[in-house]
C-alpha cells in the first residue's frame, strides 16, 4: 500500500470503532503519543484503550482534510466531531511507518 492508502485506511478504520481491525494496523509495540489528552499509549493494548476511550467513547467520526507523504511515513490533518466537549476541532496525525504497519504514531489537536 502507498502512504496514502495507509492514511485512508487508517481514517476508514477510525470511523469504524472496530477494536480488532483499528490495532490490525499497528505493529505489536507501536507507541502513539497525544499530548491532547496527556498521554502516551504503548503497545496494541495500550493504543485499544485510547480508541476505546477517545474514539468509541466519544462516537468520534474523523474526516480526512489533507495528506502529506513523509521519509518515514505521513502526516494527516483531520477534523473531529463527537460526543465531547465543543463537538468539533480539527487536528493532526504523524504516522511512522514499517512496511504496511504503523509503528508510531503523534496524535494532537490543531
Amino acid at each position: 500500500m502507498t502512504k496514502e492508502d495507509i492514511a485512508t485506511t487508517w481514517v476508514e478504520t477510525l470511523n469504524a470503532h472496530e477494536t480488532t481491525c483499528f490495532l490490525e494496523l499497528f505493529s505489536e509495540d507501536a507507541v502513539l503519543d497525544d499530548p491532547s489528552v496527556g498521554h502516551r499509549f504503548e503497545g496494541r493494548a495500550g493504543i485499544g484503550q485510547y480508541y476505546r476511550d477517545y474514539f468509541i467513547g466519544y462516537r468520534t467520526r474523523t474526516r480526512l482534510t489533507a495528506t502529506t507523504p513523509t521519509p518515514g511515513g505521513a502526516h494527516l490533518k483531520v477534523h473531529f466531531t463527537g460526543d465531547f466537549p465543543g463537538g468539533q476541532t480539527d487536528g493532526i496525525f504523524d504516522l511512522t511507518l514499517d512496511g504496511d504497519l504503523i509503528t508510531h504514531v503523534h496524535a494532537d489537536l490543531a
